[in-house]
């Protein structure tokens, strides 16, 4: 029997301003509040945000009268943020609390900064505070294994949020060297670790099979960040015995989207604080329950930046049908790729980082890589970087080959004498490479370039 989400009474709670109440949760009683706080929120950003009071110009709160009309409002971009940021605040400048630049991977080169005030921390820290109380309990001890040294990072959050649930936060911050982190968690009989999917799986098989030195005992793992390849998942469980939660969000959302429960089936979103949409990345149009598309999400309580219909450039789907823990909130599928990390090859069909992700991951001893698509004498070439255990024998290159290769559209691009492989570049040396957006980088010349 699984355990019903608590993110479930928590939205609950949020939404009927009654904690404790009684009464459940029902889809009318999310749209309803969700209608009601999307008519605020346009309204907020119409008065106090000079990006939005031209945007939304001619939607006026009041002609909003189903969650339907979202889809009539305009989308807002990563390149429009990055223009000119703080025309998207709805406060004074001295009520940010914290300011977070994130560098643009567009064609402006503009970095985006994202603000926030107090009040928007604190919806984050709540959202941390109940969706660990999913994972551990009080007395557990947790590793986080990521930025914590600034006031309002991530860690710092984390730290300040699982406190609230009398569970041990461990502040660490990102991992360097595997064996201090090992002797850390051996030390504070840490039992739960908050960190990067790359980076846990580089400490999770430092060690060779069989061999546990540190004598670790981790129960709990939730990873963050980036996007969770399977093959991840897998080997991070079989090496711990452990449960693996997926946990999605960005800076945008204030970095908390979406939690899985203990059935490990999709994330739960934050519901109450959001307005989640998947739309065709091309055309825009909303796409029906189980498409796969883009990720667009509209803030409902952020009083510092809100945004309207933010693409992410992530795509997802929703999940039909119930969760295996009963809840009624919405689910959605883990994030595999990005609209734009799609790389069509010369011999047809499309290359993404998740096929190389799932082939490669599964191969024992691989802790991460990168890919390069170039062009030279008429083909393409795929070069990959791998960065591998130190335990690892010389066979290893033949394995990562044919991972490569039962990726369909590479061995039939091989086939057609279009696609070649460049020989396989092995990192040993021990060190972790400094964690970093991972897409395939296409260096081929653009059409029209």
């Amino acid at each position: 029997m699984i355990d019903k989400t608590p993110l479930e009474q928590w939205i609950f709670n949020k939404i009927t301003g009654r904690a404790g109440g009684a009464g459940r949760l029902t889809p009318a009683l999310i749209a309803s509040y969700q209608l009601k706080k999307l008519k605020e929120t346009v309204a907020l950003a119409r008065e106090k945000s000079l990006f939005y009071r031209a945007a939304l110009g001619g939607f006026p709160a009041d002609k909003i009268s189903s969650l339907k009309d979202l889809q009539s409002l305009p989308f807002t971009t990563a390149n429009d943020i990055s223009q000119n940021p703080l025309r998207f605040l709805c406060c004074s400048q001295d009520d940010i609390k914290r300011v977070v630049t994130l560098e643009s991977s567009g064609t402006t080169g503009l970095p985006k900064r994202i603000f926030f005030t107090a009040d928007d921390q604190e919806l984050t820290k709540d959202f941390f505070h109940h969706g660990m109380t999913v994972i551990a309990k009080p007395g557990d001890k947790v590793l986080i294994l990521l930025p914590y040294e600034r006031p309002g990072s991530v860690g710092d959050l984390f730290a300040e949020s699982v406190r609230r649930t009398n569970i041990m936060p461990v502040p660490y911050g990102i991992i360097r060297d595997p064996e201090d982190t090992l002797k850390v968690m051996a030390a504070e009989q840490a039992d739960t670790l908050l960190g990067i999917p790359a980076q846990v799986l580089a400490l999770a098989c430092h060690e060779a099979p069989g061999e546990n030195k540190f004598q670790v005992n981790i129960k709990n793992v939730i990873l963050n960040t980036d996007h969770v390849p399977r093959a991840v998942v897998n080997r991070i469980k079989k090496r711990w015995t452990c449960r693996v939660f997926n946990h999605y969000a960005m800076t945008e959302m204030g970095l908390g989207g979406g939690l899985e429960c203990a059935a490990l089936a999709g994330y739960h979103m934050r519901e109450a604080d959001f307005i989640f949409e998947i739309v065709d990345p091309v055309t825009g149009a909303a796409l029906p329950e189980g498409a796969e598309g883009e990720i667009v999400f509209t803030t409902l309580t952020r009083g510092g930046m809100p945004l309207i219909r933010y693409r992410t450039g992530d795509l997802a789907r929703f999940i039909p049908g119930p969760c295996p823990c009963g809840t009624v909130l919405r689910r959605m599928a883990p994030v595999k790729d990005r609209v734009k990390g799609l790389v069509a090859l010369a011999g047809g069909g499309l290359l993404s980082m998740s096929m190389l992700d799932e082939a490669l991951f599964a191969v024992a001893g691989v802790l991460d890589f990168t890919a390069t698509i170039s062009f030279g004498s008429g083909v393409d070439y795929l070069a990959v970087k791998t960065r591998l255990a130190g335990w690892v024998g010389e066979e290893i290159t033949e394995s990562i080959q044919k991972a490569l290769l039962s990726i369909p559209v590479v061995a039939e691009n091989i086939k057609q004498g279009s696609l070649a492989l460049t020989p396989i570049e092995a990192d040993c040396s021990g060190r972790l490479w400094k964690p970093s957006k991972r897409i395939i980088r296409d260096l081929r010349p653009q059409s029209g370039a």
